[in-house]
């Protein structure tokens, strides 16, 4: 455990330098959540019926998805370990003495909270002082604020854990942006970054209730704007709690699979 918390530690060392990186994913952040608003106003306005989430609880959710960009987004990845699976140099890590799971899993988490813990500050201090309807709300109570950040932390680290998938196929398909763009694709719809969830059809909105992307963002993301109840969050945080343990165990088995037969190239 101690080797993993020092991956992570360094990991994060690492991402915090990269300040003026940070400060322009804030400014085009901005960008597509104005964007963004200004499309579900129009939406809003000319809806004929009315919508299952209200444009106040929507404008929350929209900035909460660009605090915690990095957080929920399937994109977001370490071309490293792209390289050393694709080049041989694969070889390198298989002779660490630590379980490469772990070390991988470590290591994504870290840059995803360094990165994070560089971008969600700014945004989320400044859209509280829009002016209305555009600006961010506070939680309707502390304890769904408390039950938000569980299911945040949770939603993390089940998205690391579904991302260290997208790591795993490359073993098989050697194909980075193939893996990256099916990944990507069905992780951003299904978790609510193109259309919330409650704005979806129904039966798709039933796709997304069974696949694990929703629970990594559109979840807590409506626990926090009060949308989910206290109880219905608590249930839901035990599904994340099991989605998490199933993930991580079938990425073990399936990764220690693949470099049974792993076959490394390169010289």
């Amino acid at each position: 455990m101690r080797v993993y918390l020092s991956v992570l530690k360094l990991r994060m060392n690492i991402g915090l330098q990269y300040r003026t990186a940070a400060l322009a994913g804030v400014a085009t952040q901005f960008f597509w959540g104005f964007i963004t608003i200004m499309v579900f106003e129009a939406f809003y306005e000319y809806a004929a019926h009315t919508a299952p989430i209200s444009f106040k609880e929507l404008i929350t959710y929209i900035w909460l998805q660009q605090a915690f960009l990095v957080f929920i987004t399937m994109w977001f990845r370490d071309n490293e370990l792209f390289d050393l699976i694709t080049s041989g140099n694969i070889a390198y890590e298989l002779c660490r003495p630590c379980e490469l799971y772990g070390f991988w899993y470590a290591k994504l988490l870290g840059q995803r909270l360094s990165s994070a813990f560089l971008r969600c500050f700014p945004i989320l201090i400044i859209s509280f002082f829009l002016p209305k309807p555009y600006n961010m709300t506070l939680p309707p109570s502390f304890p769904a604020f408390l039950l938000f950040l569980s299911a945040l932390i949770l939603g993390l680290l089940l998205l690391v854990a579904i991302s260290m998938f997208l790591y795993i196929s490359v073993f098989v398909t050697l194909s980075p942006m193939g893996s990256l763009l099916v990944f990507s694709v069905l992780g951003e719809f299904f978790a609510g970054l193109i259309i919330p969830v409650p704005l979806m059809p129904d039966w798709l909105e039933k796709i997304a209730n069974v696949l694990p992307f929703r629970w990594t963002a559109d979840f807590p993301f409506r626990v926090y704007s009060g949308h989910i109840p206290p109880h219905d969050a608590i249930s839901g945080i035990i599904i994340q709690l099991i989605y998490l343990v199933g993930l991580v165990w079938l990425g073990r088995a399936a990764l220690n699979r693949v470099l049974r037969n792993v076959v490394v190239q390169g010289g």
